[in-house]
């Protein structure tokens, strides 16, 4: 135990840029109305974390839960354009509750909708990374949600535990904090017979974790467990920490920064992704997919190598020159990277086996030497 404070207190020690996920069931009341008393307290806490020196940007669900209190509806609406009407009225009530209460400490909140254009457009990435961090010295709290009021299912995150995680990468923030209405990650179900306890460190987001993925998300909330894991991976996998916590445990912020055993710390993964290579990895849908036989797959896992024409087996897909696609291996069909490709799908399937000095022969021109650069390139 003593090993595992250390290493939680280690970890935490080198953090300088937090993102806070806050779920529905902790912002609001069992009505499915906004809890004033408790966005208070954890602005107050938000708070306590910048004058501690933290930048802090937080990702706040709550728009359609509010929305639904304001309008007495109980059950969570199924189609699109209620959730989009239900959020547009949710959403002001939310930004306007939490603007009044950072006031109360010095701060403002500084409403940013996303949709997932903004991040799969390199530009509008970039700009939502300089606006965010313009915010933080200007005595601002970014409060960050999906722009549900527009956002159809092509462009839907799906929940918030995937856009705190995109977040998180966008702003290269040493940890994402998600505050749930539970206490961690149990090793059992917390309904089940016998008592769960809580899983104090994760090494690794696997196969085993997943199956601890227990359906408890409410009525008006859409993650669960398995969605906040997937949000996990994707922060790990680009180096850096995530603790889930219970959002209504008095202190919690507090708690987790100074290294205290509270809720479940997921480990990060020893190299950091570059902030390019988190746009290339997790950001992007693929456009389409190639698959590459062992001898490939050697060269670019254990190599270092770039992806050359030579290795490619298969393609699948329509896609451009500088699209995103995934790489796959050629028996299985695991995906083992993505990358930005040099060549259209068209060409990539006259040249797919040929040897580099054949492509100009094929194709009449000679692009890049590469299908895809490993400058341009993440392994999974």
């Amino acid at each position: 135990m003593n090993t595992e404070n250390n290493l939680r207190k280690q970890i935490l020690s080198k953090v300088k840029k937090i993102v806070v996920k806050i779920g529905t069931g902790v912002l609001t009341t069992e009505d499915g109305y906004l809890d004033k008393t408790q966005i208070k307290g954890l602005a107050e806490q938000v708070s306590g974390l910048k004058r501690m020196g933290y930048d802090v940007a937080v990702v706040s669900s709550g728009a359609i839960g509010s929305g639904m209190g304001e309008l007495g509806i109980v059950k969570r609406p199924s189609t699109l354009p209620e959730l989009q009407a239900v959020a547009a009225i949710g959403q002001s009530k939310l930004i306007s509750m939490y603007d009044e209460c950072f006031k109360t400490y010095g701060y403002h909140a500084a409403q940013i909708l996303l949709t997932r254009e903004d991040f799969e457009d390199r530009q509008r990435y970039l700009n939502t990374c300089n606006t965010i961090h313009t915010l933080f010295q200007l005595n601002s709290i970014p409060v960050i949600n999906e722009n549900d009021t527009i956002s159809v299912d092509e462009i839907r995150f799906g929940d918030n535990d995937a856009l705190s995680a995109l977040v998180t990468n966008l702003l290269n923030a040493e940890l994402l904090i998600i505050l749930s209405s539970v206490d961690g990650l149990y090793d059992k179900c917390p309904t089940a017979k016998g008592k769960a306890s809580v899983i104090p460190l994760v090494e690794n987001v696997s196969d085993e974790v997943r199956g601890l993925a227990f359906n408890l998300k409410t009525q008006r909330g859409v993650g669960g467990m398995q969605t906040k894991l997937e949000a996990v991976s994707t922060v790990t996998n680009a180096g850096e920490s995530v603790i889930i916590a219970n959002g209504r445990t008095s202190g919690i912020l507090k708690r987790v920064v100074e290294g205290d055993n509270v809720g479940t710390l997921f480990l990060p993964k020893e190299e950091k992704l570059t902030s390019r290579k988190r746009w290339i990895a997790y950001t992007i849908k693929p456009k389409g997919k190639i698959s590459i036989d062992d001898g490939a797959i050697h060269a670019l896992k254990d190599k270092g190598k770039s992806l050359l024409a030579s290795g490619i087996a298969s393609v699948e897909g329509s896609f451009h020159k500088g699209d995103i696609i995934s790489i796959c291996s050629k028996g299985a069909g695991e995906s083992i990277g993505r990358g930005l490709t040099n060549y259209s799908s068209e060409e990539i399937e006259k040249i797919k086996g040929c040897s580099t000095s054949h492509i100009a022969r094929v194709l009449g021109y000679k692009l890049y030497d590469e299908v895809i650069h490993r400058d341009n390139m993440v392994i999974l």
